[in-house]
Formats: C-alpha cells, sequence, structure tokens
C-alpha cells in the first residue's frame, strides 16, 4: 500500500512540474501580455494543484494536509484576482 501511495505521489507531483514548466514555456513564448498571463495562471494553478495533491498521502495529518488545500485554495483565488487586475490594466493602457 505504501508503495502504491509513493508511487501516486511521484505520478502526481511529476505531472504537477510539467504544467509548471509549460506554463513557463507559455510565458516566455506567447506573443502579448494577456496570452502569457493566460497560459501561466492556468498552467500554474493546475501544476500546484497536483503537486499539493501527490503530498497529501504524505502530510503527517489531516491538519497538515488540509493547510496544503488551503494553500492552494487561497492561490487560486490571489491567482485569479490578481490576472483579472493586470489583464484589466492592460486593456485599458491599449485604448
Amino acid at each position: 500500500m505504501i508503495a502504491l501511495l509513493d508511487l501516486f505521489s511521484i505520478a502526481a507531483i511529476s505531472a504537477g512540474t510539467f504544467f509548471f514548466l509549460a506554463g513557463t514555456v507559455g510565458l516566455l513564448r506567447f506573443p502579448d501580455s494577456l496570452t502569457r498571463l493566460h497560459a501561466l495562471t492556468k498552467a500554474d494553478n493546475l501544476g500546484l494543484g497536483l503537486v499539493a495533491l501527490g503530498l497529501i498521502p504524505h502530510a503527517d495529518s489531516a491538519l497538515s494536509a488540509l493547510k496544503l488545500i488551503v494553500i492552494w485554495v487561497l492561490v487560486l483565488l490571489s491567482g485569479g484576482s490578481t490576472s483579472q487586475l493586470i489583464g484589466r490594466a492592460l486593456r485599458r493602457g491599449r485604448k
């Protein structure tokens, strides 16, 4: 059972790392700020969720697992709000 949890953690953390790298590539390759912002926020939110999901089976207690989930939710909320504000500022600057 422990080996299956380790395998699940490795798979989830590896997938999360892949999405972090994909977001970074999108940040470097896309032509304008809005598409860069979109690629980065989507990939980073999914990547962090997968990394947190991979770390939950190895948490010491239920409180530690809950902290990982709360951190992910806070990053989701702040990332969405921040990208909305940045996108709005970019659109106002174009007009």
